[in-house]
Order: structure tokens, then C-alpha cells, then sequence
């Protein structure tokens, strides 16, 4: 493993909060004041139909207290025109009514000093899944498992820098657990969404191979998989062939049994870009190929099977937003767009501020340079468009079953 490679773990630090510890410094120092927890989602969460097993440390499932992954939703609007717009708990008129189970995979966080977290529940857990997962809630029930997670220090070991080696191994299997506990207690009635970004996307791109893509019974259970930052690869202009055999890529809005999956760049990535590319950065947790005839995966969030330039959805904590806002969530309709492009060997979704985005234009930059683009936000550039993205396949998983 290239010094050049092992340089990717500061790419895992997913969030701007997480960002911080990277850098040495203390993520309880910087932690996100929560948004309080939403009434009216912890009043209507259905009890689980089953018994998840006692040994899983669940950082989220239903009527679990304190819940990172359910808060207020409710969001401060910044217009284009610079006007704002306040909706109290975030909830948009138009949007169906579903009742699936959101399974969510965390990035890398952890900066504690062995090769594999603990399963202590701390503030970068608490924090990264209130920042991707807690928006999530209000079309799903968000379960996440607390996992021994790689960390951030031990990405550096060139010993352990192949899949297949006994940090990984530990980090899958643990998830993996999680994932049993959850299947054990899920109602087969509700439709299951993967979400998973960075690392927690290179644990699910290994789930589906091994428990998923080859069982039919589990797949037809699957609404929807978000493998985000992940590189998941396919064969080169198809939606199959890589990672998965089964399991495709979206190509319209509302298709069930598929993925969309992306890593952002405002450009072209470098050659050298730990993202949009196989065999590289994420790829070494979950053993994607480097080879001919495979390419990077990109499906466009706004609209999948699209290849225009559509215009973003993004949504982030007001406290990482800085915005003012009174709300805990702020929202920048409209500020930027997305289109997936293939050039070079690369495959990345090119997110491109509008003239009229200036609002946003401090939020989307390249934090931790050209290697990694905008991959500490993946997510919540399109959280707005995932969201929905979720709640039309879980509706029109809901109606073919």
C-alpha cells in the first residue's frame, strides 16, 4: 500500500465535524448541538415485530432514547433570491407515506488508538449520524448498528491496508452482526433501504455481495441501496457486473432493487483521486477491483437514469451551515447542480454552484483538497434529493407487494 494510498483516510473523515479529528484535535470539543428530538416522529415509530439480539449496540433503531438518527426537522429555506423560507419540522406537502426500515452504516469517525473501534456510543457516532441519517426519519425507521469500525489512525498501517486483512475482516463481521440482528427483528412486511457513505458504503458493497446479491428472497426485501463515496464498480456502460450481479444501478425514479451510488467532484477527478476510480482510496476496505473493464458507478440523486445537469437538493445542520438560521436544519435549494460525467478512466457526479448560489458557495469547496473533491459532503449535498429518493422506491416497493 502506497504512501500515496494510505493518504486516503483523511478522505474517511466524512463530515465537516469529523474533519476535525483528523487533524488531532478532540471531536467532543466540536460537537454538533443536537436539534431536539421531533415529538411527532418518536410518537409514531412502530415497535419493532421482533427481538434484535441483546448483544447489538444500536447507536439507532426505533423508540431507542437517546436517538441521533430522529430529530426536529425543521428547516430554514435559503432561496436563490436570497429570500428565506421556514417550514417547522421540515415536512414538504406531497410526499407518500411509507413505512419502510432504513438501514444506516456509518463512515469513518472514530479516532480512538487501536486498529478497530469500540463499540462505545461517542459524539463523532452521535454527531456523523445526526448530520447524514437523522433527515432519513422522516420517511423511514432509521436502524444503525454500532460496528468496530476501522479508525482513523489505523487507515495509515500498511499492514492492514488489503481487504482481507483482520482489521477489515473484524470491521465486516461486526456489521454484519448488526445486519443479522436487524433482519431478526425486521417486520418482512416493510421495505429495507441501505444507506452507507465512505467506509459504512464499503461495509454494505461487501453485505450485498455476501448475504444479498445471490438470495433472492433477501434481495425482493430491498427497496433501495444509497452506497455513497464507496466506488462501487460496474461493468463499463452497464448497471451490473462489478460489485453486484443481480443488483443494479437505478435508471429511473422509483425503481426498487437498486442502487445509487456517487462520489462528488466540482472537475474532473486527478489521476491519483481516491474516488470516481476502481481499485482506489474506499476500495481497499471493500476489495473492489482494479481492472479492464470495470468503471466507478454514478447515478445522478435528483433523477436517476439522468444524464443532464439537474439542480441539488442540499440540506445541512445549521450549526456546520453557519447560516443564522433559527432552525436546526438549513436547506439551499437550487444552489448548485448535478450531472454524472465519465471521462479519463473516471466516472463522478460534477456538482457545480449556480450564478445564483452564492448562499451555498462557502459550503461547497473542496475541503480536504483535489484527491478527495466533495466527498466530506456527499451526502448532504443531495439529502434533500436521497430523501426523496428513498420515500418514492419504499412506496413503490410498498404497492408491488
Amino acid at each position: 500500500m502506497s504512501m500515496t494510498s494510505r493518504r486516503w483516510l483523511l478522505a474517511t473523515a466524512t463530515t465537516v465535524v469529523a474533519v476535525t479529528a483528523c487533524s488531532g484535535r478532540s471531536t467532543e470539543s466540536h460537537t454538533l448541538p443536537p436539534p431536539p428530538i421531533s415529538s411527532a416522529s418518536a410518537s409514531t415509530a412502530p415497535t419493532p415485530s421482533g427481538s434484535a439480539d441483546d448483544t447489538t449496540v444500536w447507536l439507532c433503531r426505533p423508540r431507542h432514547r437517546p436517538n441521533p438518527c430522529v430529530s426536529d426537522l425543521s428547516t430554514t429555506y435559503v432561496l436563490t433570491d436570497g429570500s428565506r423560507r421556514t417550514i417547522p419540522d421540515g415536512r414538504v406537502g406531497g410526499r407518500p407515506s411509507t413505512k419502510a426500515d432504513c438501514f444506516y452504516v456509518y463512515p469513518t469517525v472514530s479516532g480512538e488508538q487501536q486498529a478497530n473501534a469500540d463499540l462505545r456510543i461517542q459524539a463523532a457516532e452521535r454527531q456523523v449520524a445526526l448530520v447524514q441519517a437523522a433527515r432519513f426519519s422522516d420517511v423511514c425507521n432509521v436502524w444503525a448498528p454500532m460496528y468496530h469500525q476501522r479508525t482513523i489512525g489505523d487507515l495509515l498501517n500498511p499492514i492492514d491496508g488489503k481487504p482481507d486483512s483482520a482489521a477489515n475482516r473484524t470491521a465486516f463481521e461486526s456489521m454484519r452482526a448488526g445486519w443479522r440482528a436487524f433482519l431478526a427483528a425486521h417486520d418482512p412486511k416493510r421495505p429495507i433501504v441501505l444507506i452507507g457513505h465512505s467506509q459504512g458504503a464499503s461495509m454494505l458493497i461487501r453485505l450485498i455481495r455476501s448475504d444479498i446479491d445471490d438470495d433472492p428472497a433477501v434481495r425482493r426485501q430491498v427497496a433501495l441501496a444509497l452506497l455513497l463515496g464507496g466506488n462501487v464498480t460496474v461493468a463499463t456502460g452497464q448497471t451490473t457486473g462489478g460489485d453486484f450481479h443481480h443488483t443494479p444501478l437505478c435508471t429511473k425514479t422509483a425503481q426498487t432493487g437498486c442502487v445509487i451510488a456517487y462520489s462528488s467532484f466540482p472537475k474532473p477527478p486527478p489521476s491519483a483521486a481516491f474516488f470516481g476510480r476502481p481499485g482506489q482510496g474506499v476500495s481497499l476496505l471493500s476489495g473492489n477491483p482494479r481492472q479492464a473493464g470495470l468503471q466507478v458507478a454514478c447515478v445522478n440523486p435528483v433523477a436517476p437514469g439522468s444524464t443532464a445537469a439537474l439542480a441539488l437538493h442540499p440540506f445541512f445542520p445549521t450549526a456546520l451551515a453557519k447560516s443564522g438560521a433559527s432552525t436546526p436544519w438549513t436547506a439551499y435549494p437550487a444552489h448548485a447542480t448535478a450531472q454524472c460525467r465519465t471521462s479519463g478512466g473516471a466516472t463522478w457526479l460534477q456538482v457545480t454552484p449556480t450564478a445564483a448560489g452564492r448562499a451555498a458557495a462557502a459550503l461547497v469547496h473542496e475541503r480536504l483538497g483535489a484527491l478527495w473533491g466533495f466527498h466530506d459532503i456527499d451526502v448532504n449535498l443531495a439529502l434533500g434529493d436521497l430523501v426523496n429518493d428513498v420515500a418514492a422506491s419504499a412506496a413503490r416497493w410498498q404497492r408491488d407487494h
